[in-house]
């Protein structure tokens, strides 16, 4: 059982068990209910984020735990039918127990629940039927008092004809729901049903509609959590947080799009790991931006600035109107004779979830590479964590490899995960030798499952923090398929000024700790920023593809006080939008603006550069082959995660237009790999369109989803 959980400002899902990554559970025993609901505080009325709810129940084995959104909201679907216990915990909060719920087979319950401030040690015990939304039928008839009416609905009477409701927040998301289901609209969580029919206490059925929020950025509805893969998938307990998907904007209402610089690439080689491996990915483990940055450009390097940029469009061959509006930014190169020294402090994860010859074993072949890679400025240590954490090797000279690899393979799984400790004692060693004007890195190599020792999880975060601003920075290696926190592994990168990679099979971590590696470890810029200023003459509506996650505001670009993404050398950052011009007759569409910071700190430091209209091409063929290579990763990356925009977009579509990439790049390896791996997603993706029935593709509009009256 799980003891002590992660508790942040990102939702952590914790796995209990280590099962082989190909257990497939019985076919009878998977369930097709599911219980939602929102948790608030009692006394600020307000949703509660990071809630820990576990479910149990006589009719499924273990617990099943989830954790609330930053709006309050929770989901655990997959359930079979039974009685359930949900207990409801959140630090500083009494526990509450919600007893005896009765699910049925293909029915959704809503439980809401108010918890209140801890004043003594109690447990609240909630008794009474929470609300029944059937999804057995093609209408959604929720039993729901009145109070709960005035909370989900917002009409908008418009014109005389009624109450209308905007799709553009629907055909945004990535709603979830389980591919191959014979109701995947029904099975749509409640933000992204286009319409609910609800049963008021006297009887009378209503229709309520939902009208979107206002907010300082163009925000991506949430996409609901995943705690479990659908039932056509093979590799169970993976945790994956979705960030929906970006609107469309139009420029009269805001003409500034903003976002953090993010070179991850974890994404695209978890999404291998599962092709190749006969499955589907996780809608939600799929990150756009993880695939475009995946590839390399072959942007050259500027001569006399930190960055060269590189900007280039064509018409989109999936949405009518619109431009795709490539960009490129990649930081100057460092030789690797230039490089800093680094002392690198391994924290490797050596419990019982890590027994396996594609886990540990990995790990282990994968820093045999890294020792060939590095030399007599470099120190290396390695900490491991299980039941408790202890140092193997102390931190030693690269040059003495025979004694580095002797220390790597005394390495050997050991009882239960205590990641905390892990991680404190990693940070001594780093802090205790730290490298004056050198690389200092501390590197987690984990699946990202935690069941013991984690307690103060907001003391975790604060000391990540804490330890990259003091120049002790942080980057996560993940390994496994199944039983795997991607969660957990993104967010301590993100927080600890590092990377996040994936490691599926051994030329990946070739390419991490051998290829990149300089790239890997030395950050040339921190901090940095984009920002596309839109010229209204000019363009109509945008939409960013991707980068739901690292959304800024307008006004945090110039302000120095907010965190961003850290750029290594030679490292790219590429972003795609989609464009719709309003006057191509003028000469610019916009401005690109990068705001950045020197490794060190400091003030941060602008480069601003304009886009004329010239650099936006004919036809898709006559933009440059590097440029087409990013639409087809970022097309593809839009497919697997259910984009309404990709709709259009068939798999033999996105092979034609990989076939039209040229020669000589098709013939490169990663190029070669990624046409595969679209050929396999044809051959597994048997999903149904989940918008068809209210939003036919052949009807589509380029511009917008349909108003549903």
């Amino acid at each position: 059982m799980l003891k002590s959980l992660l508790r942040s400002t990102l939702p952590l899902f914790l796995m209990m068990s280590a099962e082989p990554v190909l257990a497939q559970p019985d076919a009878g025993t998977v369930g097709k209910s599911v219980i939602i609901g929102t948790v608030i505080d009692t006394e600020t009325k307000k949703p509660l984020p990071d809630v820990v709810i576990t479910a149990t129940s006589p009719s499924m084995q273990g617990e099943q735990l989830v954790v609330t959104d930053v709006h309050g909201n929770y989901r655990i679907p997959q359930l079979p039918a039974g009685t359930y216990t949900l207990r409801f915990e959140l630090e500083s909060f009494r526990p509450v127990v919600r007893p005896e719920l009765q699910l049925l087979l293909n029915r959704t319950i809503r439980v809401n629940v108010e918890m209140i401030p801890e004043s003594f040690s109690s447990t609240e015990t909630l008794v009474g039927s929470p609300p029944v939304i059937d999804v057995g039928g093609t209408n959604h008839g929720v039993n729901v008092d009145q109070e709960f009416i005035k909370r989900i609905a917002v009409a908008r009477p418009v014109g005389q004809g009624g109450a209308t409701r905007n799709f553009e927040s629907l055909a945004e998301s990535a709603a979830s729901g389980a591919p191959n289901s014979n109701n995947d609209r029904a099975r749509a969580p409640s933000w992204a049903l286009p319409y609910m029919h609800v049963v008021v206490p006297d009887g009378t059925p209503q229709t309520v509609y939902r009208a979107p929020q206002a907010s300082a950025v163009p925000t991506p509805q949430p996409a609901p959590e995943r705690t479990v893969a659908p039932k056509n998938q093979r590799f169970f307990d993976m945790y994956f947080k979705g960030y929906g998907v970006n609107p469309t904007v139009d420029t009269e209402e805001e003409r500034f799009s903003t976002f953090s610089v993010d070179t991850d690439t974890a994404s695209y080689t978890l999404t291998r790991a599962y092709l190749e491996r006969g499955a589907l990915p996780d809608e939600q483990a799929v990150r756009v931006e993880e695939f475009v940055n995946t590839f390399d450009y072959g942007y050259a390097n500027a001569p006399d600035a930190p960055f060269s940029v590189n900007v280039e469009g064509f018409p989109s061959p999936a949405r009518k109107g619109y431009q795709v509006v490539h960009i490129g930014v990649k930081a100057r190169d460092v030789s690797r004779a230039e490089r800093k020294p680094a002392h690198l402090v391994f924290v490797i994860d050596v419990s019982g979830s890590m027994a396996m010859e594609s886990r540990l074993g990995m790990v282990k072949r994968s820093l045999r590479l890294l020792v060939d890679a590095l030399d007599e400025r470099d120190q290396v240590s390695i900490v491991v964590y299980g039941d408790t954490a202890h140092q193997v090797l102390a931190p030693t000279n690269a040059t003495q490899r025979a004694l580095i690899l002797s220390a790597i393979d005394s390495v050997q799984s050991e009882g239960s995960t205590n990641a905390q400790a892990g991680m404190e004692l990693g940070y001594t060693l780093a802090a205790s030798h730290m490298l004056k004007g050198g690389i200092n890195r501390v590197i987690l190599c984990s699946d990202g499952v935690a069941n013991n020792g984690v307690t103060e999880a907001d003391g975790i975060w604060a000391l990540v923090k804490e330890k990259a601003a003091a120049g002790i920075t942080l980057s996560t290696v993940g390994f496994g398929m199944g039983n795997y926190n991607d969660v957990l592994m993104e967010r301590l990168a993100q927080v600890g000024e590092g990377n996040y990679s994936y490691v599926d099979k051994l030329e990946e971590a070739r390419r991490i700790f051998v290829q990149n590696l300089t790239g890997t470890l030395q950050v040339v810029a921190k901090d940095v920023k984009l920002q596309v200023e839109f010229d209204r003459k000019t363009v109509s509506r945008y939409r960013l593809i991707g980068y739901e996650n690292r959304l800024l505001t307008k006004q945090q670009f110039n302000d120095d006080r907010v965190d961003a993404g850290e750029v290594g050398a030679g490292h790219a950052v590429t972003a795609l939008y989609e464009v719709k011009l309003r006057d191509p007759a003028q000469t610019n569409f916009g401005t690109l603006r990068i705001r950045y910071k020197a490794p060190e700190g400091g003030s941060s430091r602008l480069i601003e550069k304009a886009m004329p209209m010239t650099l936006l091409r004919p036809a898709y063929e006559k933009a440059a082959s590097p440029t087409r290579l990013s639409y087809v990763a970022a097309a593809f990356a839009e497919k697997l995660r259910g984009s309404y925009w990709a709709r259009p977009l068939t798999y033999d579509a996105l092979v034609s237009l990989w076939e039209e990439l040229g020669a000589t790049l098709k013939s490169r390896a990663d190029v070669v790999e990624l046409g595969n791996l679209i050929r396999l997603a044809k051959k597994l993706d048997r999903r149904e369109d989940r918008f068809e029935s209210f939003a036919p593709v052949r009807t589509m509009d380029a511009d917008r989803v349909p108003t549903i009256k």
